[in-house]
């Protein structure tokens, strides 16, 4: 397949959005295989077979703690799953972890003209993804799960990240890929943009990460008088 190109040229700073904020899975990372991996070596080891496609798609899009509520159900195995997967070695599973096409030239553009912030349902194993794929120096605040009282859809992630950047909500989008992240955006008052999911009710929709600055550019704010 042949790779996004992007045209170096300057990037507007008149526009309405002065942050862009990523979801991580599905987004920032292609990682189903690698979410399967997981929570398949979970249920493996309580002698569970493995997930189902609903399944899949729901521990997509949620946190660990939530996901494994809906596997398990019973408060005491929730509990078990929880404290084998603190003690499970992720770097395995890491491996199955990719970018997604054009996202480091995306960035090397955004990183000019806009703060750029994450906030992701995962928890203790972000440190490690960014490290792994060098994205530390990209982004200007992390917000996971475990940052928060409430994960998303609760807008709170996303409020964090406002009040850190010290912007109004209309500055800021959110890239992401679930209804999850688009509820999330909903409630903080944000501009949500789908990214690679035409089927999620959205400002705007996203295939490539080499339309993203384009589509930025676009969005200027509402005439005032």
């Amino acid at each position: 397949m042949k790779a996004d190109t992007f045209e170096k040229t300057e990037i507007s700073s008149d526009g309405a959005i002065k942050a862009v904020i990523f979801d991580c899975d599905g987004v920032i990372l292609d990682s189903r295989a690698a979410n399967a991996a997981l929570y398949n070596r979970i249920l493996s080891h309580f002698k569970r077979g493995p997930l189902t496609e609903e399944q899949l798609a729901f521990v997509h899009s949620h946190t660990l703690q939530e996901s494994l509520k809906r596997i398990f159900r019973e408060d005491s195995l929730v509990k078990a799953a929880d404290q084998f997967w603190q003690e499970m070695d992720y770097g395995p599973i890491s491996e199955l972890l990719s970018l997604e096409p054009g996202l480091i030239e995306c960035l090397e553009l955004l990183s000019t003209r806009y703060k750029i912030a994450i906030a992701t349902s995962r928890t203790r194993t972000m440190p490690q993804v960014l490290q792994r794929f060098g994205l530390n120096h990209y982004f200007d605040m992390v917000v996971t799960a475990a940052d928060v009282r409430h994960p998303k859809p609760h807008p709170e992630s996303l409020d964090k990240i406002l009040a850190f950047f010290n912007i109004a909500p209309q500055q800021a989008c959110y890239i992401g890929d679930s209804e999850v992240d688009r509820e999330a955006s909903q409630r903080a008052g944000v501009v949500f943009i789908a990214y690679r999911n035409e089927n999620l009710e959205a400002d705007h929709h996203l295939s490539r990460f080499s339309d993203l600055i384009p589509t930025l550019e676009r969005l200027i704010p509402p005439q005032v008088g």
